[in-house]
């Protein structure tokens, strides 16, 4: 009968398991609807074939394609479309360009605000087909809105489609947008699609200055079949630097609105394959849903206010979707939990059911396990790096094997736990077991409740325990029943924490599977009496076994394949002014590409000033010096440089006389600039701007620059100690170059400068 218990148990939690994911995104439905007024997969897809078959970064020959293909679909469908060219600069990323924002309007029937549609065109420099990032969100948008126009029914709210520029080089479409079109001060609401992956559920995030409570009810109104959200994220994001289009609109022009992104196949992100084929085709019938189910709704509900004075809680939860309950909520509960638990430990010592001295004992397992567990995943993936150096080569942290490594992780922490309560625990009473978990859950319960409320439904799984306290103390039911009992009330548990244990490592990169680790133990904890036998754990073999099976089958796929490329870079780097010429490498582990340059008497670190900005701040592993090739540079004039009263004030022009991607331009001194324009538009709008040393602008050029103007002041006596990298992506057609073409199983390096020539000078005044 425990054998078979124990058998139902694991069932019902493997179950719950599958729930809890399947209840994230739609399954692909194989019967084709022909209805014109549904959204259309196929013509979706159709859509981002065409979008997606070259790099397509703001500059480039493809970019000006994909514009013209984005004008003439909402062309067809009727709208009449604008194209905004506006110098933006955002001081946040050191970033400026001229953006192409492509903008249209559909009018409603009447309404004080409108509804902005957006999401963005641009690909990362200097090789992402984008087809995730974010041609999802350009074919959502597209097929979205012939579907719904399809029905021929002219909406309340004004419709603002924004389908912007250069949101990869710093928000400069968004930031141009928000900064000079007189439509902003129109808009109540944005949905923002964007993509950081190319599969998993699409998360919702909502930004706003205020609280949350009527942004949340509108959400639920507008009845999404598969809202993926929770307040956890909504309060980390809160707290972090946020880098969405979306971001622009909430801090520039305080208005609200809803992130609608996916994060999963990370290892996708920003790179050459993030392909139209890759993309998850359920993901993007996620993001059509969310749209769809959000444009039928906010296309004809008020927009004029959705600021609140209240946050809610909200998470995702069985049957109902998403439960929510205010934060002011957060602390009675806690206290009202804290108060249960008391009772329930004062009735278990009276009816002989826990006793002090055992109960105390199994804070000994559950306290071993936090550690254990918690530091064997940190260390083991510290000890894979070494054993696997190529997986530093991926810079975002997830590798190709990355969903393997955490169902090994998992295991491994599963076996560690049986092992541990096996060996610590021999306790007849087992509820004693139970103590130890719920005190401190109640105290992670009691951090949330002061700082971070979002977590508030951390109380939730408390309260199934505590309800399989009661039970344990108040009623002799057999053993087999009661642990199919106890597993049955942990359901809200493991379809909560279920999602969240695979979320963090792949979001933030396998370093974090620690995280997932603490979680895994603080769950266990909670459904020991699920688990817990007097004797042997079957159960603790077979996840000992699958642990093993699971890390075997990650190092059969550790290595670089045609379908998970390995991303590798080359950079010639020159000084204008001492006429010397290096290469670099970002690797940290050398191949045939880039052993054509670093064969031998190279050295290991960085060249200076070379090192351009770059999202994970990657420096160079390797460099070598090499022959001076003397490629032309960019005209620099000074236009003005003149002296009224205290203040020096200087007018730069840079004309570039080859193809140029973009100028870097890096102070060695500490600089205080006034009035600092970029082809004459303010930055910080006219306000002082700081900084201590290394690059204070990056000016990418578009298309139909042919020049850049830099003007601005300084204190008299201000030293100017000023370089100039002028940045190309052309290493590879150079005619100055001979370099050997990647083999298939290669990729550019994403999120560094790559394939490119820098050249490196001193701007003297």
């Amino acid at each position: 009968m425990k054998r078979f218990s124990t058998i139902v148990s694991v069932l019902i939690i493997l179950g719950v398991v599958y729930w809890s994911f399947a209840d994230l995104k739609p399954a692909i439905n194989t019967s084709k609807s022909n209805s014109e007024t549904e959204f259309s997969l196929e013509n979706a897809l159709n859509h981002l074939k065409k979008i997606s078959k070259e790099p397509h970064y703001t500059g480039s020959k493809e970019h000006k394609n994909v514009q013209n293909y984005i004008v003439s679909e909402l062309q067809k469908m009727g709208f009449e479309t604008e194209i905004q060219t506006q110098t933006a600069i955002n001081k946040k990323w050191f970033a400026a360009t001229t953006a192409e924002n492509i903008i249209a309007k559909l009018k409603g029937t009447g309404s004080e605000k409108a509804l902005l549609l957006l999401t963005h065109y641009d690909s990362n420099p200097h090789s992402s087909l984008g087809a995730s990032d974010a041609g999802s969100g350009v074919v959502t948008i597209l097929e979205g809105l012939r579907a719904f126009l399809a029905k021929n029914e002219t909406p309340k709210n004004d419709l603002i489609i924004l389908i912007s520029d250069a949101e990869e080089l710093g928000l400069l479409g968004a930031q141009a947008f928000v900064d000079k079109h007189p439509w902003t001060k129109d808009i109540g609401l944005v949905l923002n699609f964007e993509a950081r992956g190319s599969g998993g559920p699409s998360y919702m995030l909502m930004e706003t200055n205020g609280k949350n409570s009527k942004l949340l009810s509108e959400f639920l109104a507008a009845k999404p079949n598969f809202p993926a959200a929770n307040s956890l994220m909504y309060s980390i994001y809160k707290k972090l630097p946020n880098d969405t289009d979306l971001t622009i609109f909430r801090e520039d022009a305080n208005i609200n609105g809803f992130n609608f992104a996916f994060i999963g196949d990370h290892f996708d992100y920003h790179t050459a394959q993030d392909s139209y084929e890759r993309l998850d085709k359920e993901t993007l019938l996620h993001q059509a849903d969310y749209f769809t189910t959000s444009l039928n709704y906010f296309s004809n509900s008020d927009l004029t206010n959705l600021t609140s004075e209240e946050d809610f809680v909200y998470v995702n939860f069985p049957i109902i979707k998403l439960a929510t309950y205010p934060f002011s909520w957060v602390l009675p509960i806690f206290i009202l939990c804290s108060l249960l638990f008391l009772i329930l430990l004062v009735f278990g010592f009276s009816l002989n059911k826990i006793d002090i001295k055992g109960a105390l004992k199994g804070f000994i397992p559950f306290v071993v396990s936090l550690i254990l567990c918690g530091g064997i995943s940190y260390g083991l993936w510290e000890i894979l790096l070494i054993i696997h150096p190529h997986y530093n080569d991926i810079l975002h942290g997830f590798t190709y094997n990355g969903y393997q490594y955490i169902i090994a992780f998992v295991f491994l922490n599963l076996w560690l736990l049986f092992t541990i309560y096996k060996r610590t625990s021999k306790e007849e009473k087992q509820t004693n077991l139970l103590v130890a978990p719920l005190f401190f859950w109640l105290i992670l319960n009691f951090i949330i409740s002061s700082s971070l409320k979002g977590a508030g439904f951390f109380i939730i799984p408390v309260i199934s325990a505590l309800l399989i306290l009661a039970i344990a103390i108040f009623l002799n039911l057999k053993d087999g029943v009661k642990r199919v009992l106890f597993t049955l009330l942990s359901i809200p548990t493991i379809y909560i924490f279920a999602p969240m244990v695979k979320m963090f490592p792949v979001g933030l990169g396998l370093k974090i599977l620690f995280v997932s680790g603490l979680f895994i133990v603080l769950v266990f904890g909670l459904m020991i009496l699920s688990f817990h036998q007097k004797k042997s754990f079957w159960t603790q073999k077979w996840t000992g076994f699958l642990a093993l099976l699971f890390f075997i089958i990650a190092t059969y796929n550790s290595r670089f394949s045609i379908d998970n490329k390995k991303p590798n870079s080359l950079v010639y780097i020159e000084n204008y002014d001492a006429k010397t010429a290096y290469f670099g490498t970002y690797n940290t582990t050398l191949d045939t590409y880039t052993k054509q340059v670093f064969k031998d008497d190279f050295t290991k670190g960085g060249i200076e000033n070379a090192e351009t900005k770059s999202k994970y701040n990657t420096r160079f592993n390797y460099a070598k010096k090499t022959v001076y090739k003397a490629i032309s540079s960019s005209e620099i004039r000074t236009e003005i440089d003149t002296v009224i009263g205290k203040k020096r004030f200087l007018e730069l022009t840079i004309t570039p006389k080859r193809k140029i991607n973009k100028l870097e331009f890096l102070t060695k001194s500490k600089l205080t600039l006034y009035q600092f324009k970029v082809n004459d538009v303010l930055v910080n709008k006219g306000k002082k701007h700081s900084f201590k040393s290394g690059t204070f602008l990056v000016y990418h050029l578009g298309n139909n620059d042919k020049e850049v103007t830099l003007s601005f002041s300084v204190n008299v006596g201000q030293n100017l100690d000023f370089t100039l990298n002028e940045i190309s992506y052309d290493l590879l057609t150079n005619k100055n170059f001979k370099l050997k073409p990647r083999a298939e199983d290669m990729m550019p390096m994403p999120f560094v400068t790559n394939d490119a020539i820098i050249i490196s000078k001193q701007l003297n005044f």
